[in-house]
């Protein structure tokens, strides 16, 4: 019951919380006063006469779409020529050399595309200036693209019969020094004040308060005798071959905090750390765990508010964030009740399970140090479906249901809240496929807020919903019979499976994260999944543009008695219903030869 009631305060502190950063969010594009218009905005006008940007342009979508590619472009490549001479390069105190060129490429195109995959291990492989001037800087402007795409969007459904969108630069330029540097300075403050380390020291060796043993094969020897004087490690009286005592520990130092905070806002992901959010200088305590946790979620929820606010119509935004809030919670009771009753085979072993005298269930590759078991499936569900990278604990050692949820919630492509900007347009793509399908079911004029749904806007749609199904089962086929492949997994048979299928789904969810244990840093993999990621990520921004664009050239239609309600909650139902006909549906082959499998397997 406990865990319920945590529940249902996180979820209801997002909503307070959500609601008036929407409504901020909205005054800040609009170009209305806030609380704070009168320290950045001089911050922001300086932007535009440095940049000679004209704050009153008006870009069509073909113009702004080409932005947003130059400005990723050139990102792209300032990342892979940062990584390769980063070893030559200042702010590199640990001398860590050059990144070679295919893991700098996928690198480089995680970042730019918001999904922060690590092919890597963050603290021994970037310096500290590729990691403030790279990953920092693209956290902060591929959290802002994605922003400034969805408001490109509401403008096409706001404006009449004009060609404008907007200007990109102006719009990037005020999410970022309006949006995502105040809310996460407040949210750095708020990470080192609960313990997250923030400094620019050297990586440190420090010295143990106990020595451990491990044997040849790197395993902490939990019952051995230690003779720190002869160096001899026994056990039951037997001396240990191979055994080694250790009595020192790196401990990676550097501007973890501020990096943590936008990683999760802008729901990048990944991690300052190796393990990301389960090591304890990056997530030290239940405090530091929750802010994260609302950090994760914040803006995207708000962005459903804002839209609703920007379109003049409270309840459709009501409306879009019902269905993804359904979605959500329905994930998350999925995966908190899997892991709780964990497998068959621990209570047929007489393993306790139950959570009267411990956590309980699955805790493999899991813990208790920020909280029950079930906050660990808390996160593997929002940060899945928030398109987030970051882990607290394994998801390779989830349950199969609990890693199938996971894996499915980045499958669906981001709608459920999904990245900043980008899980609302895809979700709104969704929209206008549930309006023309609905439409078409009771012989009513398909339109949605006042524009007429025509054949081009179905056919960007379908491409905007269609691009991750396609990346990820084109993507992970080629894999799947790739022989070098095999080399990378951790497993065999129905988990090694979902091991490649996670990684694709990851990175064709723009998300991240992966199952402990797979290799991707092979040259095949990391330019084959780079390139799933760019396709994902820029695909669907064109055709979210293109739609943005033509909706913008069209009248308003006045609403009548033919006309069908997006706001009520059969509207809600269908729209749940398309995207799980759409999204799930998909991948219901490939689930059936991972997860499931593993599933069906572990009950006969």
């Amino acid at each position: 019951m406990s865990v319920v009631i945590q529940y249902i305060l996180y979820l209801a502190i997002l909503i307070v919380l959500a609601i008036p950063l929407g409504a901020y969010i909205k005054k800040v594009m609009n170009g209305e006063k806030t609380f704070l218009s009168k320290i950045l905005t001089p911050c922001e006008n300086t932007v535009y006469k440095v940049m000679r940007v004209k704050k009153d342009e008006q870009m069509n979508w073909k113009k702004y779409a080409v932005s947003v590619l130059i400005f990723s472009g050139i990102g792209l490549v300032f990342m892979f020529l940062l990584q390769l001479l980063q070893g030559v390069l200042p702010g590199n105190p640990q001398g860590l050399s050059g990144v070679k060129w295919d893991l700098s490429f996928n690198t480089a195109a995680s970042f730019v595309t918001n999904t922060n995959w690590q092919a890597y291990s963050g603290e021994s492989t970037l310096s500290y200036l590729t990691q403030a001037l790279g990953l920092t800087v693209q956290n902060f402007v591929s959290a802002a693209t994605g922003i400034a795409v969805l408001f490109a969007l509401i403008r096409g459904f706001t404006k009449v019969k004009v060609d404008g969108l907007g200007s990109f630069w102006v719009d990037i330029t005020r999410i970022v020094i309006h949006i995502l540097i105040p809310l996460n300075l407040v949210i750095s403050l708020c990470l080192v004040g609960g313990g997250v380390i923030q400094n620019l020291k050297g990586a440190e060796t420090v010295s143990l308060v106990e020595p451990i043993a491990v044997s040849a094969d790197v395993e902490i020897l939990e019952d051995a005798e230690i003779d720190i004087e002869t160096g001899i490690v026994t056990i039951d009286g037997k001396a240990v071959e191979g055994a080694e005592i250790v009595t020192e520990q790196f401990v990676p130092m550097g501007p973890a905090a501020s990096q943590v905070a936008i990683k999760q806002s802008g729901t990048n992901g990944g991690g300052y750390m190796g393990v990301n959010s389960a090591h304890p200088l990056e997530n030290p305590n239940a405090f530091t765990n929750i802010i994260e946790m609302l950090s994760i979620l914040l803006i995207p929820a708000a962005l459903c508010f804002t839209f609703g606010k920007a379109v003049k119509n409270t309840k459709q935004g009501i409306a879009i964030f019902s269905a993804m809030f359904i979605c959500l919670v329905l994930a998350l009771s999925s995966i908190a009740v899997s892991e709780q009753l964990a497998t068959p085979q621990l209570a047929q072993d007489g393993v306790n399970i139950s959570m009267i005298d411990q956590a309980g269930g699955n805790m493999e590759g899991e813990g208790t140090r920020v909280g029950i078991a079930s906050l660990f499936s808390t996160w593997g569900a929002f940060t899945t479906a928030a398109s987030n990278g970051s882990v607290n604990s394994m998801h390779d050692s989830y349950t199969p249901i609990g890693g199938m949820v996971t894996m499915l919630l980045m499958q669906l492509g981001e709608v459920v809240f999904g990245g900043v900007g980008c899980g609302l347009y895809g979700m709104l793509a969704f929209a206008i496929l549930t309006v023309f399908i609905a439409g078409l079911m009771v012989g009513r004029t398909p339109e949605f807020l006042g524009k007429k749904i025509e054949p081009y806007e179905m056919k960007w749609s379908v491409l905007v919903c269609l691009a991750t199904p396609i990346a990820i089962l084109v993507g992970s086929g080629i894999a799947a019979i790739i022989p070098s492949v095999s080399d990378s997994l951790n497993n065999s048979g129905a988990h090694g499976f979902s091991e490649l299928l996670y990684a694709y789904s990851s990175c064709g969810g723009n998300n991240g994260s992966t199952f402990a244990g797979f290799n991707a840093n092979t040259v095949f993999l990391n330019i084959s999944l780079g390139l799933v990621m760019l396709f994902v990520r820029f695909l669907p921004i064109i055709g979210t543009l293109a739609i943005a664009g033509s909706l913008a050239g069209k009248k308003k239609i006045a609403t009548s008695a033919g006309t069908l309600s997006t706001t009520n909650g059969m509207f809600v139902f269908l729209l749940i219903l398309i995207v799980l006909i759409i999204g799930a549906l998909s991948f219901l082959p490939a689930l059936a030869l991972g997860p499931i499998a593993e599933f069906l397997k572990s009950i006969i």
